[in-house]
């Protein structure tokens, strides 16, 4: 008979054991109490749901989440076994119901829409008790349990699941259980695979290993049940919002154009009918997950490797010589100064004017015209550029930094990136990431520093850059109106995150283009504008990051306290430059939004003023950065407009034309490098050479110090003069898309370039002589005597130059 109609009188259990009897398996339960058969029946019950068969666990990642939950008089209890990743793609919801009363009988209310039953069997349980022990130890009262089994599968969306937990809750089948499979797209850990597979994260192989196994399986979720559909939309939208604007980048261009020719309206309704499995999950299971042929490679590295090929080869060349006799030894030196003097001597003027190239005749005589009008909106200068964009609206946002406290100051990369690596109170980072994706083309805030022409005042911004179609103009302000004020810094694990990504960039940028950081380290010697830029990208940055790594787990509340004030300081209407790039239409259509966006800005900061005062790098002794490096990053530069020099435009011709012959011949083509430049600030007045992966050390210096006796020796015909101003010029007039134009503009704006002095500087240009080469050698011979020195480099080649010249390098260990 069912439990929930049992009746008859009390009995003592004999032996205080109660046996259970289920299926070929017997349960004996001692106890010393007298029960009733009420009690018996709950317990029978409780064993029934004790013998259910609970879902497996897993360690891994997988497509179905489980929760079990379980009704007593009505109640609904929750247990997640596995945390997942959330999800607002669809969720498939199956509710298995096990009841011992009849469950349609019990579903007092209508289903949702959207939901199918399924019928399961039936499964009877017997159960027998003996009544007494010893003469009536065979006398027995035998019970069945009867459950009634029955699936609802429901389709839902995240944010919809609370309404189908409500009917749930409604719906009183008494002694009922309730089992509910959701069934999520789940991936691999992302943070995990993330820290793995960060570039320059050191010894991340030895505790976090990818398993061939769980790239397999997140290949396989891909390919089952297809991408987040928030990815896809993403991802659609991106491609929409680039193709109108044509900027390819360094992607090949007729690629580019390639996929301007697909229907985006034939894949987005193909989407709309499979779903996100329409997105390259048939190319992952043909070329990857069914591909016999499939390799699989492991890559570790090996910090000893480099010290064992060295090794290596030093023995096989040794080995080489000993081989050779006096005759192939001087056969050698004779080819090798025959390479060497083929090197040095320079094409014959015939040769040269073989070259094609345009004559001075066929350059335009002014510079390229972007068209800018210069308003005002609540205060607040706006610049407004016309220009077709195919529809799409350039939005640029600028902030000055001159009131931020000098403290605060290497922190601000840092707050640059958690203002869109960290969430708001209602958008975790991933959501609101997503949502910028579907409604914009993207966004970007950086810090930007430059000097100002005329003026040692430094220039120095924190800059939003976006875009959007401009029927998303309104989304686009009103997403950075949160980005700028609602993300909150209370993500410890992200921000940590953050540093360790930076310093690792940082890190590999030591090693493989060491010669960035030496400029940046000789600019902050120089100018203002170069410290401030170096304390927030070069190598005191570099410390500034790896000291502040080990204070965010103790120190947490005034790094978050920090990065408020930072907001507070600078995100102000009086401090703010909009910048936009549109038609006239929609720059028309803009102003209303953006007027909206001004207002929310604050007018004033609760934190007192300050004032960015620069501090420049002592610049008395050469300066070595020591790395483990097999080749070295050698820079010299000094600020030539201190020695008196007045910008003519003959300048950068010189500046380039000594990258292009000077350089290039003595340090890439004679010494071996992978590269090397001169280059000049306008706006600063600094004059810098660099090498880049260089063999060289001191030679190198010796080559810079003599390029002003290089230029004072040179002799220039017309055509090769003809030429470097021809290359010049093709710098100046470099191709640029609307959104250039109109980012170049502001970046103009900011540095107090006037469209006259552009134009002055073209007609310097065009005009440079060869007589200008020989008045520019005695400024370059300044930085022979007064300029500052920098390399990256190891300690052995630091060692053999102190050996060579005194202590000529001072020494800074970064220990990497």
């Amino acid at each position: 008979m069912s439990p929930t109609t049992w009746v008859g009188p009390a009995y003592r259990i004999i032996g205080q054991r109660l046996r259970v009897l289920s299926g070929p398996k017997s349960t004996y339960i001692r106890t010393p109490y007298e029960i009733n058969r009420v009690e018996v029946r709950h317990f029978l019950r409780g064993a029934t749901a004790g013998l259910r068969r609970a879902p497996p666990s897993t360690t891994m990642a997988s497509p179905l989440r489980k929760f079990l939950l379980k009704s007593s008089s009505g109640d609904v209890v929750i247990r997640r076994e596995m945390k997942r990743y959330k999800s607002d793609s669809t969720t498939k919801m199956q509710i298995i119901i096990r009841s011992h009363e009849p469950i349609d009988k019990g579903l007092y209310w209508d289903l949702p829409p959207d939901t199918r039953k399924i019928g399961l069997p039936t499964r009877r349980h017997l159960f027998t008790v003996l009544k007494s022990p010893f003469v009536h130890k065979k006398a027995r009262e035998q019970f069945h349990v009867q459950s009634n089994k029955q699936m609802l599968v429901m389709e839902a969306k995240r944010h919809e699941l609370s309404k189908k937990f409500f009917w749930l809750k409604r719906q009183r089948i008494f002694g009922a259980q309730f089992e509910i499979l959701f069934s999520f797209k789940t991936r691999l850990d992302k943070e995990k695979l993330q820290k793995i597979i960060q570039p320059g994260l050191k010894d991340a192989f030895e505790d976090n290993k990818v398993e061939e196994q769980s790239v397999m399986m997140a290949l396989n979720s891909l390919a089952q049940e297809g991408f987040y559909t928030d990815a896809v939309d993403v991802s659609l939208n991106s491609i929409e919002s680039s193709l109108p604007a044509n900027n390819n980048g360094s992607f090949p261009h007729g690629l580019a154009l390639m996929l301007r020719s697909v229907p985006m309206e034939a894949l987005k309704a193909r989407i709309d009918k499979e779903g996100s499995k329409a997105v390259s999950t048939r190319l992952i299971e043909k070329f990857i997950l069914s591909n016999p042929h499939r390799p699989t490679v492991e890559v570790q590295p090996d910090q000893e490797k480099a010290s064992r090929y060295e090794l290596g080869e030093r023995e096989r060349l040794e080995k080489l010589k000993r081989s050779m006799t006096e005759e192939d030894l001087a056969e050698l030196t004779r080819v090798t100064r025959d390479l060497r003097l083929k090197q040095d001597t320079r094409h014959t003027p015939a040769a040269l004017k073989a070259v094609p190239s345009s004559s001075l005749q066929s350059i335009p005589r002014k510079p390229m015209q972007v068209p800018i009008e210069v308003g005002d909106i609540n205060g607040v200068k706006v610049l407004q550029h016309d220009l077709i964009t195919n529809d799409v609206l350039y939005a640029d946002i600028a902030f000055d930094m001159r009131s931020l406290k000098l403290e605060l100051l290497p922190m601000v990369p840092l707050f640059c990136q958690s203002l869109l690596g960290m969430g708001t109170n209602d958008l975790n980072f991933v959501e609101l990431n997503q949502l910028i994706g579907r409604k914009t083309g993207g966004m970007s805030v950086y810090p930007f520093t430059s000097s100002k022409q005329g003026s040692k005042d430094p220039v120095s911004h924190i800059i939003v850059r976006s875009s959007a179609m401009s029927a998303s103009t309104e989304d686009l302000f009103n997403l950075i109106t949160c980005v700028l004020h609602e993300v909150q810094f209370t993500n410890q694990k992200r921000f940590k995150r953050f540093v360790s990504q930076s310093k690792a960039t940082l890190e590999n940028q030591l090693r493989d283009g060491g010669h960035g950081l030496a400029a940046a380290r000789m600019n902050a010697k120089l100018n203002h504008a170069g410290w401030i830029a170096e304390q927030m990208g070069g190598i005191s940055y570099l410390e500034f990051l790896k000291d502040l790594e080990g204070k965010i787990e103790h120190e947490w509340s005034e790094i978050s306290t920090s990065l408020e004030e930072i907001r507070k300081t600078l995100l102000l209407k009086k401090s703010c430059i909009v910048n936009l790039t549109s038609d006239g239409k929609n720059l028309k259509r803009a102003e209303t939004y953006v007027r909206k966006f001004l207002d929310l800005l604050p007018s004033t900061s609760p934190v007192p003023a300050s004032t960015l005062n620069a501090q420049l790098l002592s610049k008395s002794e050469a300066e070595a950065i020591t790395i483990p490096t097999q080749v070295n990053y050698v820079g010299n530069a000094g600020n030539i407009y201190e020695s008196g020099y007045q910008l003519k435009g003959s300048g950068y011709v010189i500046s380039k034309y000594i990258s292009n012959t000077w350089l290039w011949d003595k340090i890439r083509v004679g010494g071996g490098a992978f590269g090397a430049l001169c280059d000049f600030d306008t706006r600063s007045g600094v004059l810098s050479f660099l090498s880049y992966r260089d063999p060289n050390l001191l030679k190198t210096l010796d080559v810079y110090d003599g390029t002003s006796e290089f230029l004072r020796q040179l002799e220039m015909d017309d055509d090769t003069l003809r030429k470097a101003i021809v290359g010049t010029i093709g710098d100046l007039d470099s191709y640029q898309l609307p959104d250039a134009k109109g980012y170049s503009s502001l970046l103009r704006y900011l540095s107090g370039v006037s469209e006259e002095e552009r134009q002055a500087r073209r007609e310097e240009i065009l005009s440079t002589r060869s007589s200008d080469f020989k008045e520019f050698a005695g400024f370059v011979d300044a930085i022979k005597d007064n300029g500052v020195v920098v390399a990256v480099t190891s300690q052995n080649a630091v060692d053999a130059a102190n050996q060579e010249r005194s202590n000529f390098f001072q020494v800074k260990k970064l220990g990497l």
